[in-house]
């Protein structure tokens, strides 16, 4: 029995092939017993060749089998010496790639590794299952990794400005192949070919190229520790300090003129360009519509005059002691706060109801309910007031911009991390779409996309201090990239912009000939996440697969303002930056690029905090930095503290800053 089955499975098995040759040395070398006299058995029968197999054999004959089988061998050794050449190639390669670039690649490496060690390399974020989404990295960043993916396999720190034929010159020769070895086509096979003129290169080190010890040498002056942190030469930033929310009281009268005027004098003394004042809408029209106040505004003005001092003033439409983290407390004017009492749902609302009375939802941007006035009206009315009443000034030049509030904290947003609705840091906030006016527009928007159930907010979004992995809608694969929610955050986004929209348009009537300043926010928490949830919150349609900043500036850019966008000067530690998947480097290298790329004109403003000396130097590094191969910088920057004079503000540090933004004198941070 064993002989039959033997038998059976030699025909079964190509005789050519070399299981068939090491199943019969096997069985030849080990016989098994017998149980049975061995009885003879015909020679097994060739197969016959099929298809294009038989044609090929009729086509060749019975005479040249012999010929065709010593081709095969030879192409067989032939196929087996380029597999050979190119393991060795790919080995030198990632050889040279773990010694030189330090690239954290594993023992057995194919090309998934490499490609995604050099993905990470470049700010990419790769997963272990392969997925892989954009993470904007800052420029300086961007450009190491540009010089070594130029220099390869030798180390960017050494040779970051080496031109690229040093380059190849630096590079060790590679292995060559004999031609006669191998077939005319070599497609398969990745060869690095060299001229002969660069032969005589035969180590990796830099060392044996005087071109690349020059421009390591030339990297090594500028980076020294002598000359770094040296802003002697950079481009002029004016800077503007922040004057204090509490300088006018809520019947607009100064408070304070002679601590004014000694704030005034210490701004003078270290050289700032100008001051920056809050007008706010709760003061100047607070009790009464269209009653408007600006006394105490005028005589604030006149001492800032006395100084000489530029003045750019911001009409704020929003409450101030909410999220500014200030004992001030501004609310929204009375008569406004009065009507919402009877109707709540002029502010914006979250899921469980709560009503935010920080701003005014944009829902009633064109709803006739204030008093006979829509909302945009009403703003259009104060900035209208705002510029008659200060038409001697204006005419002379005192006002050097204006900015407009156009949402939480006067900056474009939506209220989504209100503290008190309970907020922490690193939460993802909520959607704040839920009065009726809002809820009347997305049903709208839903029935026009012909998808009328769309019409409600995600139910899976979390809570106010929710991580986004515990969200269904905010989880990687989560609900924000279906159908569904890509028509929800399109559609909260692009309500944010037509506020802008229709606050702007009126704006560019009330001030002509004026630079108009919108302030964008810095949502940089979570940011290293697929969906960035935080930003989606805020009014940002910016995930991995996203660009939310382009259809923003490009509205901005319909109305020629320019963007102030807010800097973090402190550093993200490594702790809170896992914890938060934190990356204000990163969101502020994509926003700052998306409006220079639109020709937008850009500034600055520090986020309200006291920084050392690291980060004044971070934000003047993020103001002009050396980086740049534009060499694009800020128009200006604009300093907030609570007080120069009573708050713990260093200046001899603050005097530095100045002068390191003004790029005059030689100073270091």
């Amino acid at each position: 029995m064993n002989t039959i089955n033997d038998n059976n499975l030699r025909q079964d098995l190509d005789p050519q092939s070399d299981q068939s040759s090491d199943y019969l040395a096997h069985s030849h070398c080990h016989p098994q017993p017998q149980s049975h006299p061995v009885q003879s058995q015909p020679q097994p029968q060739p197969r016959r060749p099929r298809g294009f197999a038989a044609t090929a054999a009729a086509a060749i004959g019975p005479t040249n089998s012999g010929k065709g089988k010593k081709e095969r061998e030879k192409e067989k050794e032939r196929t087996k010496l380029r597999e050979r050449h190119r393991r060795a190639i790919t080995s030198r390669m990632l050889a040279g790639l773990r010694q030189y670039g330090n690239f954290p690649l594993p023992a057995r490496a194919d090309m998934n590794d490499v490609l995604a060690a050099l993905a990470r390399e470049a700010g990419w974020v790769v997963e272990a299952d392969g997925t892989t989404y954009r993470q904007s990295p800052p420029a300086s960043q961007m450009a190491a990794f540009a010089a070594r993916s130029v220099e390869s396999p030798l180390s960017a720190s050494t040779l970051r400005n080496c031109s690229f034929k040093a380059t190849l010159d630096c590079q060790p020769p590679v292995l060559r192949i004999d031609e006669s070895l191998s077939p005319a086509s070599l497609d398969s096979v990745v060869i690095a070919e060299r001229d002969t003129k660069n032969e005589r290169y035969t180590s990796a080190s830099p060392i044996n190229s005087a071109e690349c010890l020059e421009a390591d040498q030339l990297m090594q002056d500028i980076h020294s520790g002598e000359h770094e942190n040296d802003f002697t030469g950079t481009p002029f930033v004016p800077v503007y300090v922040k004057l204090a929310a509490g300088v006018i009281n809520k019947m607009c009268q100064l408070i304070d003129p002679e601590g004014i005027r000694q704030e005034l004098s210490h701004m003078k003394s270290i050289n700032v360009d100008g001051v920056l004042v809050d007008c706010w809408w709760g003061i100047v029209e607070g009790w009464r519509p269209q009653k408007y106040v600006w006394s105490g505004y005028r005589e604030l003005f006149n001492i800032i005059r006395e100084f000489k001092l530029k003045l750019q003033v911001v009409m704020a439409f929003h409450e101030c002691g909410g999220n500014d983290s200030i004992d001030t407390l501004i609310t929204l004017p009375e008569w406004v706060l009065e009507i919402g009492k009877d109707n709540q749902d002029i502010f914006f609302t979250d899921r469980e109801g709560r009503r935010n009375t920080e701003c005014l939802s944009w829902g009633i941007d064109k709803e006739r309910i204030l008093r006979g006035r829509t909302g945009i009206e009403v703003y259009f009315d104060f900035m209208r007031s705002f510029r008659t009443e200060f038409d001697d000034l204006f005419a002379e030049n005192l006002f050097s911009a204006v900015e407009v509030g156009l949402g939480a904290s006067g900056e474009l947003k939506y209220p989504s991390f209100s503290e008190r609705m309970g907020w922490r840091y690193p939460g993802i906030g909520e959607f704040q779409c839920y009065d009726k006016y809002l809820q009347q527009s997305l049903r709208r928007a839903a029935k026009n996309r012909g998808h009328s159930f769309w019409a409600k907010g995600p139910d899976n979004a979390g809570q106010y201090n929710s991580l986004p992995y515990e969200t269904g809608f905010f989880c990687e694969r989560g609900d924000y990239d279906s159908y569904y929610g890509r028509f929800f955050l399109h559609w909260y986004a692009q309500s944010l912009i037509d506020h802008a929209d229709n606050v702007l348009s009126l704006a560019s009537l009330a001030f002509e000939d004026i630079k108009i300043i919108v302030k964008v926010p810095a949502v940089y928490w979570w940011y290293k996440t697929a969906s960035h949830a935080a930003e989606l919150t805020a009014g940002f349609y910016n995930p991995t697969n996203q660009d939310g900043y382009s259809p923003v500036f490009e509205v901005l850019r319909k109305h020629s303002v320019t963007v102030k966008f807010v800097c973090w000067g402190f550093q993200i530690s490594g702790h809170e930056s896992d914890e938060s998947l934190a990356d204000p480097e990163g969101l502020s290298w994509q926003a700052l690029n998306s409006a220079w790329d639109r020709g937008l004109t850009v500034a600055g403003e520090n986020a309200l905090s006291c920084y050392d000396r690291e980060g004044y130097k971070r934000l003047v590094e993020m103001a002009k930095s050396r980086n740049d191969p534009d060499h694009r910088h800020f128009s200006f920057f604009v300093y907030q503290q609570p007080s120069l004079v009573q708050g713990n503000t260093c200046f001899s540090e603050l005097s530095s800053f100045i002068k390191c933004m003004h790029g005059k004198e030689t100073n270091k941070l």
